[in-house]
């Protein structure tokens, strides 16, 4: 048997099952490769390890005496620390939180519960994760497996880290502008950003209100598409705490369902130039799709500028004027990334209810544009960002003779928070540092399951996750 820890969440689940897998020893060897990496990475900021010990073996014994509690039964996961785990911290990465400890479980952590995972402990964050990269005056920074020299991406690269390396089987991140997206592409792994409201935000901070609650979204992140689907799963559903909940039931996807499926991919925007690896990895994308069965077609929406503005309207301003009042008055303790972030935010004007409005309106018919397109093309597929993982500090890039600014790299992700796609993130290719290259498949609002369909083709193509150099 391989390494325990490099199982997917789906093997040691039927291990666990079919009574060949020990849930007290998956929970071992994961706390061990903790243990050894952690120091190297910086990934966790907490452990439940002697709570995590102990419901190993209450699995351990209710599946030697026939039971199982649920399809995650003694699977070991993480949770991002923006995320309430009850006795554990959820601070967000930022010293006006310090210490501040969950009493209550978010209603997707007793989701998870409830189908059996144990969880190991919660995952570093940008400062109120505001950021494409990991480090906080908290905890300092979190290093990528695949080379610690770089970024394993923000907000949730404790936690795309902490999967990458075998140190959880999978877990939860928190998605506003790419932070499942880009971690995921940046570490080798998959992610899921599902349409607002299809997993329930309660239990999240920042809170699920006004733009955050149009924007961001809670979602799984794991190194295989059937990880995603079976944590998906686990989660879905609605919850009075999120203001975007919505009723919708779960879906089996058949042949049939994906028989028709057209898909337009494209790779660049005509705005913001991408590595010439990245552009690879999309066609390679698409030469899989085509030999899997699909109808494969260059396409590229109408809107997605007037889509990446409004949203730093919503993320950028909207999103400052709601975090101000927390830090206002506290500027000598923010992280030096937060205080960058403040200054873009600052060299704006503030909405007015007027501005704010009209964000709002604009917001609505560019999203209806671009949903009209996709009636023809139910699922796209192009970059998740303009670079692989980029070094730490590193501010802008040179693209094939164009600068690329920090904010304007991530601009493939954040159109999809904007208008509530649900988009996944699969490995696809190698730099040639030897880092990963992740694409994305977005698909239409309420349609996960199509697009878990997709990614879980494009992933038996291109062969999956690979294990990264740090051991």
């Amino acid at each position: 048997m391989p390494d325990l820890t490099f199982l997917s969440a789906t093997e040691m689940a039927k291990g666990i099952r079919e009574k060949q897998l020990s849930p007290v020893e998956l929970i071992e060897a994961h706390l061990s490769r903790i243990e050894t990496l952690n120091p190297k990475m910086n990934a966790f900021v907490q452990l439940a390890a002697e709570r995590a010990r102990s419901q190993a073996q209450a699995a351990e014994t209710a599946v030697m005496g026939g039971k199982v509690w649920g399809p995650l039964h003694g699977v070991p996961i993480s949770i991002k620390s923006s995320i309430e785990v009850a006795g554990l911290r959820c601070e967000a990465g930022t010293r006006l939180r310090a210490g501040l400890v969950a009493e209550k479980d978010a209603p997707l952590v007793g989701r998870l519960r409830t189908a059996g995972a144990i969880i190991l402990g919660v995952t570093n964050t940008p400062e109120l994760l505001m950021a494409w990269e990991t480090d906080n005056l908290l905890y300092g920074r979190t290093n990528n497996p695949w080379d610690l020299e770089r970024t394993a991406g923000g907000s949730s690269g404790g936690e795309a880290a902490a999967i990458a390396s075998g140190c959880s089987a999978g877990g939860v991140g928190s998605d506003g502008g790419g932070s499942i997206r880009v971690p995921a592409h940046f570490s080798g792994i998959c992610g899921l950003k599902p349409t607002p409201g299809r997993i329930p935000s309660t239990g999240h901070y920042p809170n699920s209100v006004g733009p955050f609650a149009l924007l961001g979204v809670v979602g799984p992140m794991a190194r295989a598409v059937a990880d995603l689907q079976m944590l998906f799963d686990a989660m879905a559903g609605p919850d009075v705490g999120d203001p975007c909940s919505a009723p919708v039931l779960l879906r089996d996807i058949s042949p049939a369902d994906l028989k028709n499926i057209r898909i337009g991919y494209f790779e660049d925007d005509g705005r913001t130039s991408v590595t010439p690896e990245t552009r690879a990895a999309v066609r390679t994308a698409a030469e899989s799709l085509k030999r899997a069965g699909f109808d494969v077609f260059p396409f590229r929406p109408d809107g997605l500028e007037l889509a990446r503005q409004l949203w730093w309207k919503l993320f950028g301003t909207a999103g400052g004027m709601l975090l101000g009042p927390l830090t206002r008055g506290h500027e000598s303790e923010l992280s030096p990334i937060l205080r960058e972030f403040s200054s873009w935010v600052a060299a704006q004007p503030p909405h007015t209810g007027e501005s704010l409005l009209q964000t709002w309106v604009e917001r609505d018919i560019v999203r209806l544009q671009v949903l009209t397109q996709m009636r023809e093309f139910p699922i796209l597929l192009c970059p998740v960002a303009s670079v692989p993982a980029f070094r730490h500090g590193e501010r802008s890039w040179v693209i094939e003779g164009k600068k690329v600014d920090y904010l304007d790299a991530w601009s493939y992700s954040e159109w999809f928070n904007l208008l509530g796609n649900p988009a996944a993130v699969v490995p696809v290719a190698r730099s040639p540092e030897g880092l990963p290259i992740g694409v994305q498949i977005v698909g239409r609002p309420w349609e996960e399951e199509i697009v878990l369909a997709v990614a879980a083709a494009l992933e038996r193509e291109r062969g999956g996750w690979r294990q990264p150099p740090l051991n």
